[in-house]
Formats: structure tokens, C-alpha cells, sequence
């Protein structure tokens, strides 16, 4: 199996059968993604007629659960089982509140449509999405901790890349085959589709986690010392680069998500692009995604530091954003499909970079927290750039409609343009706040840190 990308990511302890197999919790995080922020958000909105506003509440439900990431993660560090686990039970528990999440939501979701239900209906897809939120978030944060475990030190950046080109996969296989299921929309065809999704991820996520976890005597013991949260947390914040690496998160999170509910609008409003074509834009997307998560492999497979790469993933950015503004008035949907392919690329390499960074910056155990944490600044910080995103163009495009700006600017594509070149800005800084942190984080490669006095990168530019 030499042949399959990462397959280098295995060793002889890990194998890649078994690290495929791991990548499985990655693939239900990615349905659960795709249901929770895509097809019920058009279900809900079109078929079901809810109001957007309400939608949009319900959607955000889960970005509730995202801040805590960081204790879910210092919780799997430190936890005690008789069984002698620390991960397989959060794993568990949070495979059985997707389950549960998504096996109610359905029912939840119909009995909105009745005006004398609307209210338990209501408080019933709330706690559905909570539910399923939950689980998602706990068993990201635990698998990627178990895979930091298991992976070798030296192989863990390749296996970084392998989980989260299977979170890809999953997103996009999932799409297309919900996508295709709900084309005919019946209610019962609803609670079907959602339903098999809840078995699905119940399924995946066993046989993800099946004799994973070796079983230890220290875990079960009470004499094991457990530290606190606030403690740990201390320590982890205490090192020298770690608020930096997470400002970083943030703001390179932020600068990548603003505009994510927005593409395929402005493909549409702006360049008159049918539904089919602006479809085809989250395509792009996920196929510079899927570029980009190789290459970053690659890369780290060969020592570059994990840092650097996100840093190209933020100029890739930049140079993204810039195309997706100029298709306005050049009127070119080649320049916003191949910005939207390098919006991908960019967001794949920042991701799989800062990711890598958060991983080197723990050992074995911390690594729940350090993951918590790069989970819940990415999430929370990526959440609400969205919301704010869709806001600001609704403000600055009725401003701009309305001759507030002037002539020239009195265009719908005014708002789009100003989230974009606010996007570019926020990478602009992020540039200025990763370009100190790189080679200096553990996990650098040495012989790169050496060759950096003798060419031009990231550590040189002026910060």
C-alpha cells in the first residue's frame, strides 16, 4: 500500500490499515458537519419553511460547545477508568450524543411545521443540535488526541494531514449522496436519510476506535496524579509561543470562514452564474482543500517546518481573495472558480500547519488539551467571522445600493468586496503574527532553521 498518499504516515507500530481505520471518526465528524451546516440549513429554510433567523440560531447552537473544547481535551488527559482508557470513553460518549442528536432531530425539525407543536418543536431541534454539536466536538478532540498517542513522534505531521484529508472525504461523499437522497424531499424521506446518518456515524466511530487504545494500569489507579484544569492550562499558557500560536488560530481561522456562506451567493448575484455552476464553486473548494492537505503532507514529510507551511497557506489565501474580487468586474467566473480552488488550498495548508504546531507544542499528556484548544479557537473564531461576515455585506451593500458610498460603489457587489478585502487584511496580520513563531516551535527541523540565514522566508519578513 506504498502507493496511497501518507501511506508513510504508518509504521511499524501503527500501520496504515489501522490508521485508515482511526480516520473513520474523522469521516462522521465530516456527515455530521455537513448535515448540521448544510442540508438542513436549505431543508429547514425551503422546505419546512422555518424563518432564516431561526435557522440561523439553531445552527449556531454547537459554536455554544465549541470553547470548551480545551477542557474536553484536558478531561481525556487526565481521566480515570477502571477499564484503564482515557480517550476510548470520550470517543464513546460522544458517539452516542451524535447519535442521539440526529436520531431526534428529524421529528424534532416536522414538528416545527405545526403551529401548535412550534414551541416543543423548537426546544426539541435545540436540543438536538446540542446534542449533536456535542458529540461532534468530543470526539474530534478525543481522536485527534488518540491519534497523538498512538502516532509516532516523527510520523505524527502525515498522520495530522491523513485524518484530516479523511474529514475532507468525508464531507464530500457525504454531500453528494445526502444531496441526491433529499432530491425529492418527503418528510418521511427526512427521517430517513437523518436517521441512517445517526446509524452510520454509531457504526464508523466503533470501528474507528476498536482496539485502538491499549489499556493501562496507571489510568485506573487513584494514586495517578490528576491535575487540575486551571493548573494545566496555566503551565500550557505559559510557554513562550503558545497565546501567539493561538492568536494565530483565531484570526487565520477568522480570515479563511468569513466569507464561507457567501461564495456561492456572490457567484450567483454578482456573475448571474446558475445554481449548478455556484455548486460547482464549494466543488473547487474541496478539491483545493484536498490539494492542499497533500501538500502539506508532503511537506512535512520532509521536514519543512509545520509553521512555514501555514504561512504559505495564508499568502495562497491572499492571493485567492484578491481573484474572487477582481471576478466582479471583469465579470470572470474562471477567476472565481480558480479563487475559490486557492481559498481551499490556502485554508488546507493553515489548517494541517497550525494543527501540526498545536501538536508539538504538548507531550503525550497534554495533548487533549493543546487539540482543545486549537478546536475551540479555530471553531469559535471561524463561527463567528461567518455570522459577522453575513451581517456586514447585508449593511454595506444596502449602504452601498442606496448611494451612501457614492456612484461608483452603488452595487451589490460592494458588500461582497468589502468582506473579501477585510479577509485580506486579517491575513495580512496573520502574516505578522506567525512570521516570529516560525522555526522556533519544538518540532522544528534544525537543518531548516540553519538554512534560514541564507534565504528568504517567513522568519525575515519585517514583524
Amino acid at each position: 500500500m506504498t502507493w496511497l498518499p501518507f501511506a508513510d504516515a504508518a509504521s511499524a507500530e501503527i500501520p496504515l490499515s489501522r490508521l485508515l481505520r482511526l480516520s473513520l471518526f474523522q469521516v462522521s465528524v465530516g456527515m455530521v458537519t455537513v448535515l448540521l451546516n448544510g442540508t438542513l440549513n436549505r431543508v429547514m429554510i425551503v422546505e419546512l419553511a422555518i424563518p432564516a433567523w431561526l435557522v440561523s440560531l439553531m445552527i449556531a447552537i454547537p459554536l455554544l460547545v465549541a470553547p470548551f473544547r480545551a477542557v474536553i481535551g484536558h478531561r481525556s488527559d487526565v481521566h480515570r477508568s477502571v477499564l484503564g482508557w482515557r480517550r476510548v470513553p470520550f470517543i464513546w460518549f460522544g458517539t452516542l450524543m451524535q447519535f442521539g442528536g440526529l436520531a431526534i432531530m428529524p421529528f424534532a425539525l416536522l414538528l416545527m411545521r405545526d403551529p401548535h407543536l412550534f414551541a416543543v418543536g423548537m426546544g426539541a431541534s435545540a436540543l438536538a443540535f446540542l446534542l449533536a454539536g456535542t458529540g461532534m466536538h468530543t470526539t474530534q478532540t478525543a481522536g485527534l488526541a488518540l491519534a497523538g498517542d498512538l502516532v509516532p513522534e516523527d510520523r505524527r505531521p502525515r498522520a495530522v494531514a491523513l485524518l484530516y484529508l479523511s474529514l475532507l472525504a468525508g464531507m464530500m461523499a457525504c454531500s453528494t449522496i445526502i444531496g441526491g437522497l433529499l432530491a425529492n424531499f418527503t418528510p418521511t424521506r427526512l427521517v430517513q436519510v437523518v436517521q441512517a446518518c445517526a446509524v452510520l456515524t454509531f457504526l464508523l466511530n466503533i470501528v474507528a476506535l476498536w482496539k485502538q487504545e491499549a489499556r493501562s494500569a496507571a489510568i485506573a489507579s487513584a494514586e495517578t496524579p490528576r491535575p487540575a484544569f486551571a493548573v494545566v492550562w496555566r503551565q500550557f499558557a505559559d510557554q513562550p509561543l503558545t497565546m501567539r500560536l493561538l492568536a494565530t488560530v483565531g484570526l487565520g481561522a477568522a480570515a479563511f470562514a468569513m466569507q464561507d456562506a457567501l461564495l456561492e451567493p456572490y457567484g450567483g448575484e454578482i456573475l448571474r452564474l446558475s445554481v449548478g455552476a455556484t455548486t460547482g464553486l464549494s466543488g473547487a473548494w474541496a478539491l483545493g482543500a484536498l490539494g492542499g492537505f497533500a501538500l502539506s503532507g508532503r511537506w512535512l514529510g520532509r521536514g519543512t517546518d509545520s509553521l512555514r507551511i501555514a504561512g504559505y497557506g495564508v499568502v495562497v489565501g491572499i492571493a485567492a481573495f484578491l481573484l474572487v474580487i477582481f471576478a466582479a468586474p471583469l465579470q470572470s467566473p474562471v477567476a472565481l472558480a480558480l479563487g475559490a480552488l486557492a481559498i481551499g488550498a490556502g485554508a488546507g495548508l493553515f489548517s494541517v500547519g497550525t494543527l501540526t504546531a498545536s501538536m508539538n507544542l504538548a507531550d503525550s499528556d497534554t495533548a487533549g488539551l493543546a487539540l482543545g484548544a486549537w478546536g475551540a479557537i479555530q471553531t469559535t473564531a471561524a463561527g463567528l467571522a461567518i455570522g459577522f461576515g453575513g451581517v456586514l455585506r447585508d449593511v454595506v451593500s444596502g449602504f452601498a445600493v442606496s448611494d451612501g458610498l457614492g456612484l461608483t460603489l452603488a452595487h451589490r457587489s460592494t458588500g461582497y468586496g468589502a468582506i473579501y478585502t477585510i479577509e485580506i487584511c486579517l491575513l495580512l496580520a496573520t502574516l505578522v503574527l506567525i512570521g516570529p513563531l516560525v522555526g522556533r516551535l519544538s518540532g522544528s527541523t534544525p537543518t531548516l532553521a540553519a538554512a534560514g540565514a541564507h534565504r528568504f522566508g517567513l522568519t525575515e519578513f519585517p514583524t
